[in-house]
């Protein structure tokens, strides 16, 4: 009996790139700080900043709470609209200090749901960052969807262009165990085959899910 097509999307990927061992963070809130600064970036320049911020001690839920924006800004440069994310970034600490009184283990440890909703209402995190959020620093089980994502399965026609974020992510979690680490790897082999093979100019006759798939004669 065959698999699920999500699963033999899942299987060939795994096969072909192996494990990702994402997230590339020391503790959840590396995580929760490269979240929001991959916004629009690559991660080459996300790390560039979280170096800053470790080097000047200041990756920590005190330290960005009393630290100023500006300088903030500053520390955080490398990883483009520094001035932007700086504000995302404090936006975050003061919810965390209205809701948690700046414990971030009594926010992680909350339902994924309820932290879902809290976390879409702080100004300028949209639904991946917050997924991201929950996924790999909460290890809460909700698929993460990226353009990527959204890329590769409206090419083979699993998922339509306009799709909404939520239904896409639907679509995934209805096909597939409710498993933090399946999640996680999966996005990860994602993101790797998107920069890898399924470009804006796709190598579809190296393409790994070839043979998944009818792909036109000539590509």
């Amino acid at each position: 009996m065959r698999e699920n097509i999500f699963y033999e999307i899942y299987h060939a990927l795994y096969g072909f790139y192996g494990p990702q061992f994402w997230w590339p963070a020391e503790t959840q809130l590396e995580v929760i700080v490269g979240a929001i600064l991959t916004q629009n970036t690559a991660w080459k320049n996300v790390e560039k900043a979280i170096s800053n911020l470790k080097r000047h001690s200041v990756l920590s839920v005190e330290t960005l709470s009393e630290i100023d924006e500006g300088e903030l800004a500053a520390m955080i440069r490398p990883s483009g609209y520094y001035n932007l994310k700086a504000g995302r970034l404090k936006n975050f600490i003061v919810f965390l200090a209205d809701n948690y009184a700046l414990s971030l283990p009594d926010m992680l440890k909350q339902n994924a749901a309820r932290l879902r909703e809290q976390l879409l209402g702080v100004k300028g995190l949209g639904e991946e960052t917050v997924d991201s959020i929950l996924l790999y620093a909460a290890g809460k089980p909700v698929f993460v969807v990226d353009t990527y994502t959204r890329r590769i399965f409206s090419r083979h026609g699993l998922v339509e262009p306009g799709d909404s974020y939520r239904n896409i992510q639907s679509k995934f979690m209805k096909n597939l165990k409710s498993e933090i680490k399946l999640y996680n790897e999966y996005h990860a082999l994602i993101v790797s085959h998107a920069k890898t093979m399924c470009t804006k100019q796709p190598r579809c006759k190296e393409c790994p899910l070839r043979s998944l798939f009818k792909i036109k004669k000539g590509e």
